[in-house]
């Protein structure tokens, strides 16, 4: 990944409001939440709000589809996977213990199953 996408997506996430509405279409999953709802579960103004989901669109951070009137929003998790990956990237230089709580947290966090544990 390109250093200035990196960038792009780590700027579109460095405001308070925006982190929380990616923060809350990572929770909502893939079948996204509407605009509207957006607004009212973190009580910031729709013009307000279509201006962040906007920055983060544009960083491709999420995606939007029209479900009849309304506009629904999902976090698009294969930028944010790639984003994570660039970041993880060479991260322990040869020493697993390094990393090693970075992904405990990320198989508690995405539902990942531990190795060896029965299917």
């Amino acid at each position: 990944m390109e250093s200035s996408r990196v960038v792009k997506r780590l700027s579109a996430l460095a405001q308070d409001s925006r982190l929380a509405v990616f923060r809350l279409l990572v929770r909502a999953g893939p079948e996204g939440v509407a605009a509207g709802e957006i607004a009212r579960q973190l009580k910031i103004t729709p013009n307000t709000l279509s201006t962040h989901l906007g920055i983060l669109a544009n960083a491709d951070l999420v995606t939007s589809r029209r479900d009849g009137r309304s506009i629904i929003y999902a976090a698009d998790y294969d930028s944010m996977s790639a984003l994570l990956l660039y970041l993880m990237e060479d991260c322990c230089q040869g020493r697993p213990e390094v990393c090693a709580p970075l992904a405990e947290v990320a198989r508690a966090a995405c539902c990942i199953e531990p190795e060896g544990a029965p299917s």
